[in-house]
C-alpha cells in the first residue's frame, strides 16, 4: 500500500469510527466532535471541553429526567420512596455499565495504557460513565428525544433485570463484613400518613454513625431506600 492509499486508509476508518455505534443506537451525529469527546478519557487530556467528564455529568441527568418520567407513567400510583428505589435501581453505575456493555461501548474508548481496564472495577466505572457520556453527547447534538429513545431502548427496556437483581440491604450488609465494619443496624424513625397511605422512614445505624433516612410506603420498601443511601455513601468514601 503506497504512502497516499494508507494515508486515506487511515483518514476513511477515523470518519467512519463511529459508523458501527450509530447503526447500533439508530442515530447519526450531526456534529462528530460531540461523539469524539464522549470517548475520550481523562488519561488522554485533562481540559474539560476535551474529555468525556462534562458530558458525563449532563448524561446522567438526562437519564435522571427521561427514566422518572417513564417511571411516573409505569407507577401513576406510586409514592415517592417507590419511585426513588425504582429509579436507584436503573441509575446505579453498575446497571449502565451493563449497557455500556450491551453497546460494546468499550472498544470505542480512547485511553492511556496504564489504565487497566482488565480490572472489572475499572471496567465497570468506565463503561457506565462512557455510557452517561453518550446520552450527553447525542444531547448537545439532538436534543432530548433521540436520548428518549436510546434510553427506553436500553435501561428501560432491561427495567426488570436491574429491579429483580437489586438488594441493597444484602450489598450493604456484604459491604460492612467486607471492610470489617459492625453490621447495620435499620431503625424506624417515623411513621405518617393516613392508615391507607402510611410513609414509613427508616435510617442505617453503623456503628457510631447514622446515614440519613429512606421512604418507603411500607417497612421493607423504606428498609432497601435507606439501605441504598449508606451503600452509596461507603462506596463514595472508598
Amino acid at each position: 500500500m503506497s504512502f497516499l492509499s494508507l494515508f486515506f486508509f487511515r483518514r476513511r476508518n477515523k470518519n467512519n469510527r463511529f459508523a458501527e455505534l450509530e447503526k447500533c443506537i439508530h442515530y447519526r451525529f450531526k456534529q462528530t466532535k460531540y461523539v469524539e469527546q464522549a470517548f475520550t478519557h481523562r488519561s488522554i487530556t485533562s481540559l474539560p471541553r476535551t474529555n468525556y467528564e462534562r458530558l458525563e455529568f449532563l448524561g446522567d441527568a438526562v437519564i435522571d429526567l427521561v427514566v422518572s418520567e417513564a417511571l411516573m407513567q409505569e407507577f401513576p400510583e406510586g409514592d415517592e420512596g417507590i419511585l426513588t428505589q425504582k429509579r436507584s435501581a436503573l441509575v446505579q453505575k453498575s446497571f449502565l455499565a451493563d449497557m455500556g456493555y450491551l453497546l460494546d461501548l468499550l472498544t470505542l474508548l480512547e485511553i492511556e495504557p496504564s489504565v487497566d481496564l482488565d480490572i472489572d472495577k475499572i471496567a465497570i466505572k468506565q463503561l457506565g460513565n462512557v455510557y452517561e457520556a453518550l446520552i450527553g453527547a447525542i444531547y448537545m447534538d439532538g436534543g432530548i428525544e433521540p436520548c428518549e429513545k436510546l434510553v427506553l431502548d436500553t435501561i428501560w427496556r432491561h427495567r426488570f433485570d436491574a429491579w429483580k437483581a437489586t438488594n441493597f440491604k444484602g450489598r450493604l450488609i456484604e459491604l460492612c463484613h467486607t471492610r470489617q465494619l459492625q453490621n447495620p443496624k435499620f431503625c424506624l424513625a417515623a411513621v405518617s400518613g393516613p392508615e391507607h397511605q402510611k410513609l414509613f422512614e427508616v435510617h442505617v445505624k453503623i456503628g457510631d454513625h447514622s446515614y440519613p433516612s429512606g421512604i418507603g410506603s411500607n417497612k421493607k420498601t423504606a428498609e432497601q431506600a435507606a439501605a441504598q443511601i449508606a451503600l452509596d455513601t461507603l462506596i463514595k468514601t472508598y
